[in-house]
């Protein structure tokens, strides 16, 4: 598919085509896993395609850096072997030690841990701020040494939002980049760079690859000066996405648009399942009208996508309790798989900010609404909600 081509086309035609052209020896259709270490040279220097060594470059990976690339209306993608991974890429590539970024004040739990425990023994400061309240993280840069202001909307696990336009020229006008996680909403729904971001974050393991059969990131960008840097590190630091998860990948996204459409319609009948149980005290959805977020939401996301946290009677126990109940539902973390999952995050996936002013309610329950028929989701709920 051309650049014009690609630019012209629906999203869904872009992530069945974009990336990666039919063999021209056999005419497959699907990228080959190209399960190789190395790449034989046509004489010193001589390589063909621009291949030698597959840190620096794989195929199937280029494949998918390239189809990741066209659904987020970006110049370049890089594949990751993790989403932490593509995080502290990016870290390395635009921050210096003394340098400070902001951070959502309810992050997810891996990337507060990589500011907090990682970054910060190498001289990387930061500073929490509500990502629905663009004064807050304008008032949260400290001129001429934030270098970043990463944001996460919808947010994991309150499922804040954040205007990214006005986010975007708060940011730009402190001389900073503005990163934004898309995990939650997926290339479908959303795309950041469109609205002003700098750089797009993913945990490919979720949406995007939406079979849990894989782990893995992506970073998308608009700036080829910045995809130089992000390059190099890329490289230097070899943290890249193997030939085997890169297909693994790439053929989820070709499916993306169809499978969220259907995340949406199921997250759309438990969120009004739940908003009618007694046992529920809140439930916590971008596409609920007195969703503190819904506005912005409604304006910059194609739908509410398919997560869905809620907050229950009797504390904490209770919680604990619902999650043990659920026949249907995975008790599991992770998220965005075909699959639904129910996860307690003050346990499980956020237990690393206990303590912290980032600390989630423990009565909160997160769900990842799966594509299974929804008659089923709701009576394993209302099962296991008592």
């Amino acid at each position: 598919m051309t650049q014009e081509h690609r630019q012209k086309s629906g999203f869904e035609t872009r992530a069945i085509h974009a990336g990666y052209e039919p063999d021209p020896m056999t005419g497959a259709v699907i990228p080959p896993i190209y399960a190789t270490s190395t790449y034989k040279q046509d004489g010193v220097g001589g390589l063909r395609g621009g291949y030698e060594y597959s840190r620096s470059g794989n195929p199937t990976r280029t494949a998918l850096e390239g189809n990741i690339a066209a659904l987020e209306e970006g110049e370049r993608g890089f594949a990751f072997a993790s989403g932490l991974a593509a995080e502290d890429t990016l870290l390395r590539a635009i921050c210096s030690p003394g340098d400070h970024v902001v951070i959502p004040d309810d992050a997810y739990g891996g990337t507060f841990r990589l500011f907090d425990k990682v970054a910060t023994r190498w001289g990387l400061e930061h500073s929490p701020a509500p990502v629905s309240d663009h004064e807050a993280v304008q008032a949260a840069i400290i001129p001429g040494r934030t270098k970043v202001v990463w944001v996460e909307t919808p947010t994991n696990p309150l499922l804040n939002i954040g205007d990214i336009e006005a986010l975007a020229t708060v940011t730009h006008d402190a001389g900073a980049l503005l990163v934004v996680d898309n995990t939650f909403a997926s290339p479908y729904l959303q795309q950041p760079l469109v609205l002003g971001a700098d750089v797009v974050v993913h945990s490919t393991t979720k949406y995007c690859g939406g079979h849990s059969d894989v782990v893995g990131g992506a970073l998308v960008v608009r700036d080829l000066e910045l995809a130089e840097r992000i390059g190099f590190h890329h490289n230097a630091t070899g943290a890249v996405a193997g030939p085997f998860d890169s297909w693994l990948v790439l053929r989820g996204l070709k499916t993306l648009g169809v499978r969220m459409d259907r995340h949406c319609d199921n997250a759309e009948q438990v969120v009004e399942f739940l908003s009618g149980h007694g046992a529920v005290t809140q439930v916590i959805y971008p596409g609920l009208e007195d969703h503190p977020g819904h506005e912005v939401a409604s304006r910059q996301m194609k739908r509410y996508g398919g997560i869905v946290s809620f907050r229950v009677t009797g504390g904490e126990q209770h919680a604990l309790d619902v999650c043990a109940r659920t026949e249907v539902f995975t008790l599991g973390e992770s998220l965005g798989g075909v699959e639904s999952l129910f996860e307690h995050p003050g346990r499980m996936t956020h237990a690393s900010v206990a303590g912290t002013d980032l600390e989630v309610p423990s009565d909160l329950i997160r769900l990842s609404v799966g594509i299974e028929t929804a008659d089923d989701l709701l009576a394993d709920l209302d099962r296991a909600l008592g």
